[in-house]
């Protein structure tokens, strides 16, 4: 089977949508099929074979964060080039009302057309200001996929319709490799934060402020903080008493984030909002390592209300330092959770997730069946999207 897959996120900053394109491409070329992926890059030195340079991306708001896409003619005309050479049987598009390549596909692509939902949205301005592009452009999608039961209810309320609810896939097998990160010290107890540093909602100063309490009880502790953001102002306004504690490790690649969750003692997701899955939970999981995570229903529902990672309570700074100085301290209660997690985790594992995802390509083809595209016109315009400065 030829399949195209749109990634609206750039490909060159980490996260959950673009982790659970590149591994489910990989995934699909190991069982056999053609995969291409169109994605916005800043970098087209470093691409795979099998992505497609959509355009370099801007800065817009979307889902209650900063997220980068590409969108225009130009976007447009990249759209309808790549569906025409690709030739394939079924489209793959992520997102689908994200302002940008997702939107754009659904627009001039027409025939066996899959989308997936994976941003669980309380309110959205952008789709209820826009549904009636929100419908037009979701007439064509014949399979509706979800990653979990709040990205299937954000459909359900903005767009109507329904989708078959599959969840988020991790390569379970690279995240369990050996292989450390040499920054990482195995002679204290250590703390792994990922997650872009300068986005309010991944909770970053949330760890922070609970910090000096860890270091009270566990007075050796080191955090290690992996992502994308502005490293001169977090510098800058980290409290100089935390300074030896916290090592900033920048930008880091799919293999060092995998040495990295396998190199720390305990993993802290303190997120506060707009998650609908918790990717990043199952691959923590995935490296045997315990996990630490703010009750968010979607992170609850991953980590089995606390059997396969501990939970605190959200936006609460010391809650979370009494669970982390409780699970620091107690190597035996780790490795209950790890235990745990081991057997859930294969659950998400993509040579399992893939057949369901596969399923529903087979549903919507039918023989002899392409995509091509459409000639309708662009409708960014009407979109109302500007850059942030």
């Amino acid at each position: 089977m030829r399949i195209g897959l749109v990634c609206p996120y750039t490909w060159d900053t980490p996260g959950g949508v673009r982790s659970h394109v590149a591994d489910l491409a990989l995934t699909l070329q190991e069982h056999g099929h053609s995969v291409s992926v169109l994605a916005p890059v800043d970098d087209p030195s470093q691409l795979p074979p099998w992505v497609v340079d959509g355009g370099r991306a801007v800065a817009v708001p979307y889902n209650g964060a900063v997220a980068r896409m590409n969108f225009g003619i130009k976007a447009g005309n990249s759209v309808r080039r790549w569906v025409r050479n690709g030739d394939f049987d079924v489209l793959h598009i992520h997102e689908p009302l994200a302002p940008g390549l997702s939107l754009l596909a659904c627009w001039v692509a027409r025939g066996p057309i899959v989308a997936t939902w994976h941003s669980a949205h309380v309110r959205s301005r952008m789709l209820s200001a826009g549904y009636y592009i929100a419908q037009t452009a979701m007439e064509k999608v014949r399979g509706s996929i979800a990653v979990s039961e709040d990205a299937r209810r954000t459909l359900v309320a903005h767009v109507g319709g329904d989708a078959v609810l599959i969840p988020n896939g991790v390569r379970v097998d690279a995240f369990a490799a050996d292989g450390r990160l040499p920054e990482i010290t195995s002679a204290y107890p250590t703390i792994l934060f990922l997650g872009r540093i300068d986005e309010p909602r991944k909770g970053l100063d949330v760890l922070l402020d609970a910090l000096p309490a860890i270091i009270a009880r566990v007075p050796y502790v080191r955090v290690y903080v992996a992502g994308p953001g502005d490293l001169g102002d977090q510098h800058e306004n980290l409290d100089p008493a935390l300074a030896e504690v916290v090592t900033f490790l920048g930008r880091v690649s799919d293999e060092d984030k995998a040495r990295a969750l396998r190199s720390v003692d305990l993993y802290v997701a303190p997120h506060t909002g707009g998650e609908s899955f918790g990717i990043v939970l199952i691959e923590a999981m995935a490296a045997e390592t315990a996990v630490l995570a703010s009750d968010l229903p979607a992170f609850r529902w991953v980590l089995e209300e606390g059997k396969s990672g501990a939970l605190f309570a959200n936006e609460d700074s010391a809650d979370l330092a009494a669970q982390a100085v409780r699970l620091l301290n107690d190597r035996s209660a780790r490795e209950q959770l790890t235990s745990a997690a081991r057997i859930r985790v294969r659950e998400f594992d993509w040579n399992t997730v893939v057949e369901e995802v596969i399923a529903v390509y087979d549903s919507v083809g039918m023989p002899g069946e392409k995509v091509t595209t459409d000639l309708r016109g662009q409708i960014v315009g009407r979109l109302g999207i500007r850059p942030v400065s």
